[in-house]
């Protein structure tokens, strides 16, 4: 067992931030820590990092206490950490250095994520020259504070990686990203679990987390509302989402079944149903009554409305 988080808790005066979370990690792969806001996630994420203190609990990597001055950790800040006004090349090569990487180890990491992720001309910007080969305009590096947000992220991304470290733990990584972007951190975030890596991840897009994580843990006020495989809680909650798509109205329909209507555009319904009885009750209507069925697909329910059964009510 790699990474072991025992009864992690922290209060601010007589305000609990975080009540006893405990989760371990056996393998490799993603965990998720997930949560409403204020719920205690980054204190949680900060508290494992020792960038906060603990009031009660511990946190051990390969069968000792987590000390990033050993561990080889990443860390992707949810907020902007980035210095405004110096180049960027010198903020990673000055983050790189206290990771103890040397400097050409980490100017081909540098340049290798720059071009995966598409900030290279903000990094080793090309000077414009004319038809002689005369320069006739330098450009000058980058600075944060001159690129966009989703950009900035992309930087401080690389300075999490910069190290190649064995434990990654990322706070909504993909906060402010566009969908191309998106897919730019979600195909590294791939590559870093094909290395084998340890990684944490905390976010509020409930459909990466189920495309990456297969172990979870939903906080709300401080404390664990639900934990465990992802999967098996599925499985235990049975199949109750029915997604529907047929020719005509057939409100009338569901409506005497009792069906609950989540969604509904054009013919095509989302549907909530007690299980795979009222399910094919209905199916058993739409057959008898000779309407077109085009797509009848009973699930399990999302992360999102696990999440939200679990936290949307006491919001």
């Amino acid at each position: 067992m790699s990474l072991v988080v025992k009864d992690l808790s922290k209060k601010y005066g007589d305000k609990p931030a975080l009540q006893n979370l405990s989760f371990s990690m056996e393998e490799p792969g993603v965990y998720a820590v997930l949560g409403t806001n204020g719920a205690g996630k980054t204190t949680a994420l900060r508290m494992i990092l020792g960038m906060l203190s603990k009031d009660s609990g511990e946190v051990v990597w390969k069968g000792h206490e987590l000390d990033i001055k050993t561990c080889n950790v990443g860390y992707l800040a949810e907020e902007r950490g980035l210095y405004p006004k110096y180049p960027i090349l010198d903020q990673l090569l000055y983050f790189a250095a206290l990771r103890k990487v040397d400097k050409n180890t980490a100017l081909k990491r540098i340049k290798e994520l720059a071009n995966t992720l598409e900030v290279q001309e903000y990094i080793f910007p090309q000077n414009a020259y004319s038809s002689s080969g005369k320069t006739v305009k330098k450009i000058k590096p980058k600075r944060p504070d001159q690129l966009s947000k989703g950009n900035q992220q992309k930087i401080q991304f690389m300075i999490a990686l910069l190290s190649d470290p064995e434990l990654l733990i990322l706070d909504e990584p993909m906060s402010g990203l566009d969908p191309v972007n998106t897919d730019l951190f979600k195909n590294i975030i791939r590559q870093e679990i094909n290395k084998g890596k340890y990684i944490i991840m905390s976010s509020h897009q409930m459909p990466t987390v189920e495309e990456f994580c297969t172990d979870i843990v939903i906080l709300d006020k401080s404390r664990i509302v639900l934990q465990g495989n992802l999967n098996e809680i599925k499985k235990q909650l049975g199949r109750t989402r029915l997604s529907l798509k047929v020719e005509k109205n057939i409100n009338d329909i569901i409506a005497k079944e009792g069906v609950s209507v989540i969604s509904e555009k054009e013919y095509e319904y989302e549907l909530k149903v007690s299980g795979s009885e009222q399910a094919n009750a209905l199916l058993s209507d739409l057959i008898f009554a000779q309407v077109p069925i085009i797509k009848f697909d009973l699930k399990e329910p999302s992360l999102h409305e696990i999440f939200v059964s679990k936290v949307g009510n006491e919001q």
